[in-house]
């Protein structure tokens, strides 16, 4: 029963997770905004998920490896929660040294004086953004499988 909660709660965090990022890469492309709408809508989306975010990706990838441990007895599923939980961790480190610095950044921006290096620091977020999204897809993938196959 443990494993079968554990196993659940995996693939709904991840799902949350993996949707929201993949809600903005779809909802939020940043490159047909104007300066002042990327801003405002850039910094109300970085108050806003965050630490909604950060929570979910570090509960994502203790709950995926607690699932791996439980299940180390069929060694294809651990191998590839494990393999999971090392795509939540790559997740991580792009937050952390790639879009955290920059959303840093972006919380001092106005609209009323744009910074030259907006479009660079923009498209770079951007780019961060879509591995990340791509990692969690990947891992979500993971997780599900091992819940849905045969075993």
């Amino acid at each position: 029963m443990t494993t079968s909660i554990i196993r659940f709660l995996n693939i709904i965090v991840a799902a949350l997770l993996a949707g929201i990022s993949f809600g903005i890469w779809i909802g939020f492309n940043p490159l047909d905004l104007s300066p002042s709408t990327y801003i405002e809508q850039q910094q109300n989306t970085i108050r806003a998920l965050n630490v909604l975010m950060i929570s979910l990706v570090v509960f994502a990838t203790i709950i995926t490896i607690i699932s791996a441990f439980l299940q180390k007895a069929n060694k294809p599923v651990f191998i590839t929660l494990f393999i999971a939980a090392v795509f939540f961790i790559v997740c991580i480190l792009i937050s952390r040294f790639g879009n955290q610095p920059i959303n840093k950044i972006i919380m001092t921006w106005t609209t009323d004086s744009l910074p030259g290096n907006l479009s660079e620091l923009r498209d770079k977020w951007w780019s961060f953004h879509i591995i990340r999204t791509i990692a969690e897809l990947i891992a979500l993938s993971l997780v599900t499988w091992t819940s849905i196959k045969k075993n």
